[in-house]
């Protein structure tokens, strides 16, 4: 299955959440008024756009209809299109930057979102680029973490650095680097606890592997990859908010959008953090994590 086949998979249930409401927008098309404004900003919100993000798409489309003398509803389609992939992109793109070697991407949130999962889809991705691969074990909280990355870690052929559960998360990412370079890896890929936003002793922890980081390997390419779960709608935008403030998030990966109506989400994430999306995940096969393509996912999104 090509990428735009997962897309159109991934995004059914949001698509489906939101043609009704479009069709019949599009379908009563006579001009653009403060009525059908009005109507699409509901739509936006039901499909969980958020209301910050859907006014300023609205303030968008309501620019352009005087600027662009928008006639008819295919051009609206149009404008509604590209004002949301607009909302999404990344002036600096929504790629992973992994130039240096070795990279380290930090992946971080809260529990239950499929870090370990993502981690273990992102490994086998690289793998199959032929980059040589590390997986760090520093969620030392939870010792069915450990397991399940080692799954993935043998699944994928890639080596993996562990200490006993219990143990300083931070001395393991230590020796996981110090591993790296000796063993000359491309990637280092760091799992973490998961954190609750408001637990300030946890994000302390995260901040102290940070520090390690940027002191053992000064130089070197750094993603800090926050995985959310699209079906907790605007949750999910409040954990993107409150991880960046601590942890200078450089990146989402938003999960299991391929199981909820909630798919709006991701331009909220977006919007209102600054965050690119850099992976979506749109399926339970290890290639169903796919980077981010803003403009494919408006289309998708909109039925343009």
């Amino acid at each position: 299955m090509g990428f735009f086949d997962k897309i159109k998979q991934g995004l059914k249930k949001t698509k489906d959440s939101m043609s009704q409401g479009l069709n019949e927008v599009f379908s009563n098309f006579r001009k653009v008024d403060e009525e059908l404004l009005d109507e699409l900003l509901e739509v936006l919100i039901m499909a969980d756009v958020g209301l910050e993000t859907s006014e300023k798409i609205i303030e968008d489309l309501r620019k352009k209809a005087k600027l662009e003398k928008i006639e008819n509803a295919d051009e609206l389609r149009k404008a509604l299109c590209d004002s949301i992939a607009d909302k999404m992109d990344s002036e600096d793109g929504n790629a992973l930057k992994t130039e240096t070697k070795p990279s380290v991407i930090l992946v971080v949130g809260v529990n239950g979102v499929g870090k370990t999962t993502t981690i273990g889809k992102l490994a086998s991705r690289f793998k199959n680029e032929g980059k040589e691969v590390l997986i760090c074990a520093a969620d030392t909280f939870r010792a069915a973490a450990i397991e399940q990355l080692e799954i993935w870690a043998d699944r994928c052929g890639c080596d993996m650095v562990k200490h006993k559960e219990g143990s300083d998360p931070a001395a393991v990412v230590f020796d996981a680097l110090q591993a790296a370079k000796a063993r000359g890896k491309d990637i280092v890929i760091c799992d973490t606890a998961g954190r609750l936003h408001n637990k300030t002793h946890l994000m302390d922890e995260l901040a102290k592997i940070t520090r390690i980081i940027d002191r053992e390997l000064p130089d070197a390419d750094k993603e800090v990859l926050l995985v959310l779960d699209a079906t907790t709608g605007q949750n999910a935008v409040i954990q993107a908010r409150d991880f960046k403030q601590i942890m200078g998030v450089t990146g989402v990966v938003l999960t299991k959008l391929d199981g909820t109506a909630k798919g709006g989400v991701t331009v909220s994430v977006r919007e209102i953090t600054g965050v690119p999306v850099k992976f979506i995940g749109v399926g339970e096969q290890i290639d169903d994590l796919q980077p981010f393509d803003a403009r494919a996912f408006a289309k998708e999104l909109i039925g343009e």
